[in-house]
C-alpha cells in the first residue's frame, strides 16, 4: 500500500508541477494575446506613436465626424489641461488645427507627457495626428502656461458606422524620469 500511495504522490506532485508552469505560460503569454487581440477586434483605441504626412487628398464635404475632445492629469502633478474647445465638427480629409492649453501651477519646473486614446478603437486606425504635442515631453517652468499645438485629419476611409471619435489625452508627470536634462535653464 505504501508504494502505492508513493505512486500516487508522484503523480498528484507532476500534475502540480505541470499546472504551475502552465499557469505561468499562460501568464507569461497574456500581454501578447490581448494585443493581436485587440487589433484584430479593432478594440485598442492607439493611435499611431509618429506624425502622418498628410497628402493633399479629397475632402468628403457630404460627411461630417464630430470630434470631441478630453483631457485629464495625473494626480501628482499641479498643471491644469484643457482642450481650446471640447467638440468640433470635421470632414473627413480636411486638415484641423486645434491646440490644447497646459499651465504648471507649482512654483518647480515640471516636464509632462501626454498619452492619447482614441474611441471608438477602431477609429484609431483613422485618425491621423501631423503634429501633436504628444510626440514631445512638455517642459514648463513655474507658473508658465503653454499652447500645445494638433493638428490631425480624419481619414475618408472611415467607416460609415463611426460618426464620432473621442480624443482623450492623460497627461503624466515624468520630471522625476530625467528625460530632460537642464530643463529648468
Amino acid at each position: 500500500m505504501t508504494e502505492l500511495k508513493r505512486k500516487s504522490n508522484k503523480k498528484l506532485i507532476s500534475l502540480l508541477i505541470l499546472s504551475a508552469l502552465g499557469m505561468f505560460g499562460f501568464g507569461f503569454a497574456l500581454v501578447p494575446l490581448y494585443d493581436v487581440l485587440c487589433d484584430a477586434l479593432g478594440i485598442n483605441g492607439k493611435p499611431q506613436g509618429t506624425a502622418s504626412v498628410y497628402q493633399p487628398i479629397m475632402i468628403d464635404e457630404n460627411r461630417t465626424i464630430t470630434v470631441e475632445f478630453v483631457s485629464q492629469v495625473q494626480s501628482d502633478m499641479p498643471w491644469t489641461f484643457t482642450p481650446q474647445v471640447n467638440t468640433m465638427q470635421v470632414h473627413p480629409g480636411e486638415l484641423i488645427r486645434t491646440h490644447f492649453v497646459a499651465s504648471n501651477l507649482s512654483a518647480d519646473y515640471l516636464i509632462g507627457q501626454a498619452i492619447p486614446s482614441v474611441s471608438p478603437g477602431q477609429g484609431a486606425a483613422y485618425f491621423n495626428k501631423t503634429e501633436c504635442f504628444c510626440f514631445n515631453q512638455q517642459v514648463l517652468k513655474a507658473n508658465a502656461q503653454a499652447d500645445l499645438p494638433l493638428i490631425f485629419f480624419v481619414d475618408p476611409e472611415l467607416p460609415d458606422s463611426i460618426s464620432t471619435l473621442t480624443l482623450s489625452y492623460t497627461l503624466y508627470n515624468i520630471t522625476d524620469k530625467g528625460y530632460v536634462d537642464n530643463a529648468a535653464e
